[in-house]
């Protein structure tokens, strides 16, 4: 992208003023490289979406924002539905709340040793991966029905974890306002046996570890020290999440032109929040919201059936379950009066600051906890939320490093089985089903996390607590 486009404002907040039909400024939060190395579709995209109705300061991009369908991914927007307010599959995505849930393990680095290659064997041979992957759950009409409605409390109340689970899960693990009803029924078919499962594409499960405490308060809050063995989950709502998109990117398209919506993508299809196209779309999205949360706590009561087999003191608890790819009904601060809006993060992910109630008692003090994935040769983050991010994204962050290349470029430069073999001599061990995953997955196809992640920590959205590092990924 042209750094001449825009408007520098501090060091890494930039500025797109209003120009043509945009209703609002735009602003992309990131260093001069990570903006120089943007592609100019997210200039693009991120001006599109200023011009839809009823938003809210500014649209937003993320350090790590690329091209997405509709929004760019790591695109953020508030919309007032007082005012005309739209919601939108683009602004959603089609991984409905995929997420990061990160685990902690209670064992070190050495307590692990050589058992580390069995435990990955055990965890690729208990959890399903890869594209169209099935489990052993099967669930009938009547009780896909209840995981939409209920999502982690369907999985706790079905033997899937516990109720302290609960606590650590964004919305405590059921999204409100779910309608199992406005999901159609090919979405339900698709993943009847889907869940308890990682599917493909970015979707990892990471043992990891703490290689570095960059605040030692915030660390000691969250439970984390160096050398300490964590497991992060990533996946979200596999196949009925990509029907309900697909389903509605027609019955939003058909509502932008009822209701004379003037849009500049096909993907940025809408309705108004307060009409029956916009509210049916909501209640569909929140049934894909409690799918992935369902997904996830279940995934997440198998890694400790895999540990307490290899090791039978491990007591893992959860840290904590947050989602990006959301539309999430949240009170904010506009010009001084609090509003309910409608905050569409698209490869964004939610990072309250301290205080907010929808936090656990435990990070009332710290903020959010915020799970930034970086590749499986390099490293991820641990942050929390600040109050400031809220002014500033609506309390949002970035969900990753952000790829760097597509995944076709990324095919015709590596081959999987060199990827593998490269990242086994640095003591990463991957086990994944699909040698092209693994090509596309290789870690130049990303953006450098680290420089994402500063450029967040620089301009106010997060505050870095630890870095860690793979030591084995399974991969879909």
């Amino acid at each position: 992208m042209e750094l001449n486009k825009l408007e520098k404002l501090d060091e890494c907040l930039w500025q797109i003023q209003r120009r043509g039909g945009m209703r609002v400024p735009a602003i992309i939060y990131a260093s001069s490289d990570l903006i120089a190395g943007m592609d100019n579709k997210v200039y693009e995209q991120i001006t599109n979406v200023a011009c839809l109705p009823g938003i809210v300061r500014a649209a937003i991009a993320m350090p790590d924002a690329h091209w997405g369908y509709g929004f760019p991914i790591g695109g953020v927007a508030a919309f007032d539905p007082d005012e005309g307010g739209i919601i939108s599959v683009g602004g959603v995505g089609y991984d409905i709340s995929c997420g990061v849930r990160t685990m902690l393990t209670g064992f070190t680095r050495d307590e692990i040793g050589q058992k580390l290659p069995m435990l990955a064997d055990r965890l690729f041979e208990t959890i399903p991966s890869g594209v169209g992957s099935e489990g052993s759950i099967r669930l009938s009409p009547s009780e896909l029905d209840d995981v939409l409605l209920h999502g982690a409390k369907w999985a706790v109340k079905s033997g899937y974890g516990t109720d302290e689970d609960l606590k650590y899960i964004e919305e405590h693990g059921v999204l409100e306002g779910a309608d199992p009803s406005c999901v159609s029924d090919i979405a339900k078919r698709r993943q009847h046996r889907q869940i308890g499962t990682l599917g493909s594409g970015n979707h990892y499960l990471e043992i990891q570890y703490v290689e570095k405490i960059f605040d030692q308060q915030d660390a000691d809050a969250l439970c984390l020290k160096e050398d300490d063995i964590i497991i992060s989950i990533h996946c979200g709502s596999r196949a009925l999440g990509h029907q309900i998109g697909t389903d509605y990117i027609q019955i939003l398209g058909q509502a932008s032109k009822k209701y004379n919506i003037p849009i500049k993508e096909r993907e940025l299809v809408c309705a108004p929040i307060r009409s029956p196209e916009g509210e049916r779309y909501y209640k569909a999205m929140a049934c894909g919201v409690n799918c992935a949360l369902a997904n996830r706590q279940v995934i997440g009561h198998m890694v400790r059936e895999v540990f307490a087999d290899i090791f039978p003191q491990a007591k893992i608890k959860l840290l904590y379950d947050v989602s990006h790819n959301t539309c999430k009904i949240e009170e904010h601060d506009v010009d001084g009066a609090m509003k309910r809006l409608y905050v569409h993060r698209k490869g964004a992910t939610r990072a309250f600051g301290p205080g907010r109630k929808e936090l656990p008692a435990q990070f009332t003090n710290t903020g959010q906890p915020v799970f930034i994935g970086g590749t499986m040769g390099t490293h991820s983050y641990i942050l929390v939320g600040k109050k400031s991010g809220e002014a500033l994204a609506w309390g949002s962050a970035c969900h990753g490093a952000g790829r760097a290349i597509s995944r076709n470029a990324a095919l015709k430069r590596w081959r999987g089985r060199d990827v593998i073999a490269n990242l086994a001599r640095k003591d990463i061990f991957i086990r994944t089903g699909s040698l092209r995953g693994a090509a596309e997955e290789a870690p130049d196809a990303y953006k450098d996390v680290s420089k994402v992640v500063d450029a967040m920590h620089t301009a106010g959205l997060a505050k870095k607590v630890a870095r860690v590092k793979p030591l084995a990924c399974i991969k879909g």
